[in-house]
């Protein structure tokens, strides 16, 4: 349907019972088994077609590593004066709470 005229195919969509929105949206997040990935700025349309929702999202995506920012192991490493990966260790055990990694490894 390349060369078809845009209003036409919103009314043939029309026609055939499909609604289709543009979707105001800032960033969108996808939460991946190790990360995220990360569109900012997209554009995002929703189609509704006999009751089921269908989202488009376009635009340049970037990817989060799962886990621990790397900004807080140097943080806990200066800190507690410990490796990055005693660092990382402490931080995962205190489900990422900085204050509770850098005190369990003082003592």
């Amino acid at each position: 349907m390349g060369g078809m005229d845009p209003r036409k195919m919103k009314m043939m969509m029309k026609q055939l019972g499909i609604k289709n929105e543009d979707i105001d949206a800032k960033r969108v997040i996808f939460e991946l088994e190790n990360g995220r990935l990360i569109i900012d700025n997209p554009q995002v349309s929703a189609i509704d077609m006999q009751g089921q929702k269908t989202y488009t999202v376009m635009g340049e995506a970037r990817e989060e590593q799962g886990g621990i920012p790397e900004e807080d192991i140097k943080m806990v490493c200066e800190q507690a004066g410990v490796s990055e990966e005693e660092a990382k260790t402490a931080l995962e055990e205190a489900d990422g709470d900085i204050a509770e990694a850098i005190s369990k490894l003082k003592k």
